[in-house]
C-alpha cells in the first residue's frame, strides 16, 4: 500500500435514519413550526424566481386559539367552512367503517388517511366540475368532499356484484370519471405523469380545466416523478403537482426519501417551477393555498407544486404494524396537531359549532356509514354473497384476447 492510500479513510455510506425508534420518547425538537399567518401571499402571476421562499417556509392560517390570521386567511363562507369539517368528519367514519369491515373479513385490504383529512377535502372543494384529479391510494377525501355515493365506494372495496371495477382492482383502487377521480394506479407515481399529460391536453384543446397531481413523500424518490416535473417545466400545462408528506412510507421515514437535504418543495425549484409549502394539518391554510394554485394554473401561469406537511396518524394500510419501527404515540406528539380537532376549534371561536353539535355529528356520520356498509354487503361482500363472475377476469383488457389467455379460460370451463 502506498503512501497516498495510507492517508484515507475508509469510505462509508450515509443511509438516513429516524430520529427515533419503537420504545422511544416520540419528539419532533427539530421541526420548526412558524407562527401561524406569518408567510406572505404573493398575486397568482408572481414570477417563480420571486416566490422561492415559499417552498420552505410553511404557509399556516389558524393560529393556537383556532382563529384564522395572516394574508392567507381568505373571505371563506360560513358554508363552505362547514362543509369542509363535515367532508373531513365523513372521511374518517366511512375510513373507521371500512376498517372494521376489513378486520371482519368482508374485504382484503383497505387504506385509512387518518391525520390528512383536510388536505384532500379543502383541495377538492377549491376544484370545479371538469378538474381531473390523478390520486394515490390516500386520496379518497376528494370523492367524501363531493358528496359521493357510499354505495359505490364500498361495493368495489367489497368486490361484489356491483363492483363497477368487476373485482379487477385492489380495493380502495376507485375510478369514477364524472366525479374528477381518474383510475388508481398501484405502481407507485405513475399518476403525475398522467396528469401533466392531461393537463398539456387541456391546453392544447384550448380547455379551461386543470389537472391535479398527487403523490407521497417516498414516491418522490421514483423516476416518474421527475419525468412529470420535466414535461411540467418545459410546457407549463394547468396542473398542481401535490405532494404529501406524511412523514412516512410503508415503513421508512421521509428521510430515505430525501428529506433530510431539502424539503420536498424546494425540488420543484430545480425544474424552474414555483411551489408551496402548506401546513396540511390546517384545512383554511389548505383551502387558500389549493384556490391559490388552482386559478394560477387556470389562468395560464403554470403549474404549482404543494408539499402539504402532514402526519399519517394510522397504518400505511391493513396490512402494516406502524409500532414495528416508530413509537405507538407518535402521531400524539405531532406538532401540528389534528385537523379535525382544530378545524371544530376554528368554527366554535366563530359562533358557527359547538361540542354538543360536533358530538350529534358524530354520531350521525357514524350511522350513515353503518347504514351504507349494510346495503353494499347486501350486494356481496370478498368471501360471502354474489360477486362477478370469474369469467370476466378475461374480458375488457384486450380488444382482441391473446390465445394463451383463450386456452385458459377454455381450460377453465368458463
Amino acid at each position: 500500500m502506498t503512501r497516498e492510500e495510507n492517508d484515507y479513510a475508509p469510505l462509508k455510506l450515509h443511509v438516513p435514519e429516524p430520529p427515533v425508534r419503537p420504545g422511544d420518547t416520540p419528539t419532533f425538537d427539530k421541526f420548526e413550526v412558524p407562527e401561524a399567518g406569518s408567510v406572505r401571499k404573493p398575486p397568482i402571476d408572481t414570477d417563480f424566481d420571486d416566490i422561492r421562499d415559499l417552498g420552505f417556509d410553511i404557509i399556516r392560517v389558524l393560529d393556537d386559539e383556532g382563529k384564522a390570521v395572516g394574508p392567507w386567511a381568505e373571505d371563506i363562507s360560513d358554508e363552505q367552512l362547514q362543509a369542509g369539517l363535515r367532508a373531513m368528519m365523513r372521511t374518517r367514519a366511512f375510513d373507521e367503517r371500512m376498517l372494521k369491515a376489513q378486520r371482519q373479513g368482508k374485504t382484503s385490504f383497505y387504506i385509512q388517511c387518518t391525520g390528512e383529512e383536510a388536505i384532500a377535502t379543502g383541495h377538492q372543494l377549491a376544484l370545479r366540475q371538469g378538474d381531473m384529479n390523478f390520486p394515490t391510494y390516500r386520496q379518497q377525501g376528494l370523492l367524501l368532499a363531493q358528496d359521493m355515493d357510499l354505495g359505490r365506494m364500498m361495493n368495489q372495496i367489497y368486490s361484489n356484484e356491483k363492483d363497477e371495477l368487476r373485482g379487477r382492482q385492489l380495493p380502495v383502487l376507485y375510478s369514477f370519471k364524472e366525479e374528477g377521480f381518474f383510475t388508481i394506479s398501484g405502481n407507485l407515481s405513475t399518476q403525475y405523469i398522467q396528469a401533466v399529460g392531461w393537463a398539456m391536453a387541456s391546453a392544447i384543446k384550448g380547455d379551461t380545466k386543470v389537472a391535479s397531481a398527487w403523490i407521497g413523500d417516498g414516491a418522490t424518490a421514483e423516476g416518474d416523478f421527475h419525468t412529470a416535473l420535466v414535461f411540467a417545466s418545459v410546457y407549463k400545462p394547468p396542473v398542481i403537482l401535490n405532494v404529501v408528506d406524511n412523514q412516512w412510507a410503508i415503513s421508512s421515514f421521509h428521510g430515505i426519501a430525501g428529506a433530510e437535504s431539502s424539503t420536498f418543495a424546494e425540488r420543484a425549484h430545480g425544474y424552474g417551477l414555483p411551489s408551496l409549502r402548506v401546513d396540511g394539518n390546517d384545512w383554511v391554510a389548505v383551502y387558500a393555498a389549493s384556490r391559490w394554485a388552482i386559478e394560477r394554473a387556470r389562468r395560464g401561469h403554470g403549474p404549482t407544486m404543494i408539499e402539504w406537511v402532514t402526519y399519517r396518524a394510522g397504518a400505511h394500510s391493513t396490512s402494516d404494524d406502524p409500532s414495528k419501527y416508530r413509537p405507538k404515540t407518535e402521531h400524539e406528539a405531532w406538532p401540528l396537531g389534528d385537523p379535525i380537532k382544530r378545524m371544530k376549534q376554528h368554527l366554535i371561536a366563530r359562533g358557527l359549532w359547538s361540542e354538543e353539535r360536533h358530538t350529534q355529528a358524530e354520531a350521525q356520520y357514524a350511522d350513515e356509514m353503518r347504514e351504507a356498509a349494510i346495503e353494499a354487503e347486501s350486494n356481496g361482500t370478498l368471501h360471502d354473497g354474489p360477486g362477478p363472475s370469474a369469467a370476466e377476469m378475461f374480458e375488457q383488457v384486450y380488444k382482441d384476447v391473446p390465445p394463451h389467455l383463450r386456452r385458459q379460460r377454455q381450460k377453465m370451463g368458463i
